[in-house]
């Protein structure tokens, strides 16, 4: 495991993501100062934000939701894009370049959901958690 939540490329990528969505939403109409530019700026700091908290977590299952937090943060990045674009707040191939961004950093921060259950089951299984752990930590390496 690496020495910092600094050295995971998953983290540098968010940061990059929240460097763009700072710089294309300047251009929004000032009306939107504390709606949408807001919201999209709060989403976009939550991602790394998220990473570097799971990263300091002591635990894989901890860590785990806070990479969830994260992928979640990220989704609703990706909608309020799409809901820029359809304000005409983003031209197309801005709104794309933002998405492709969250779309290849989503892929890198693929991580299994820590509260998952199979259906019709009520608790989790020892077994089921052991696989949760060892999935995690051959993630862990590849972020």
């Amino acid at each position: 495991m690496s020495a910092s939540y600094k050295d995971l490329r998953v983290w540098q990528n968010a940061m990059d993501l929240v460097v763009s969505v700072y710089g294309e939403t300047q251009s929004f109409p000032k009306e939107e100062l504390y709606g949408l530019t807001s919201q999209m700026r709060r989403a976009a700091v939550s991602i790394p934000s998220n990473i570097a908290e799971g990263k300091g977590r002591s635990t894989d299952r901890d860590r785990s939701l806070f990479f969830c937090h994260a992928r979640g943060s990220l989704l609703e990045l990706e909608t309020q894009v799409l809901i820029a674009q359809r304000l005409k707040y983003l031209n197309p191939p801005r709104a794309e370049a933002l998405i492709e961004a969250s779309t290849e950093l989503g892929r890198m921060a693929q991580l299994p959901n820590p509260v998952r259950q199979k259906p019709g089951t009520t608790t989790r299984s020892v077994a089921s958690d052991e696989s949760l752990r060892s999935e995690v930590r051959g993630l862990r390496s590849e972020v």
